[in-house]
């Protein structure tokens, strides 16, 4: 169940909103005149949240490369890296 609080809590109950974010590594969610505004979640989750966006956005680039033919093989790639290395 979403955490849901009001504005004024950023302000009025910060540690305790900053305690519940680093806790349950889920964000609450801050209303301005009865209607959702914020998101607010500790640097953690933020982090580990754009690292599966990062992720899923890679993933897409491969299967459009494995489309459109743009692939070579797994030994080209690993010389790659090992040329890289040294």
């Amino acid at each position: 169940m979403p955490n849901i609080r009001p504005s004024s809590d950023l302000r009025n109950k910060y540690n305790e909103i900053s305690d519940f974010c680093h806790e349950h590594s889920e964000p609450v969610y801050i209303t301005k005149n009865g209607k959702g505004d914020l998101a607010v979640m500790s640097i953690e989750t933020f982090e580990s949240l754009a690292g599966k966006f990062e992720l899923g956005k890679l993933i897409n680039e491969g299967i459009a490369s494995m489309k459109g033919n743009k692939t070579r093989s797994f030994r080209e790639a690993l010389d790659d890296i090992q040329n890289s290395i040294e």
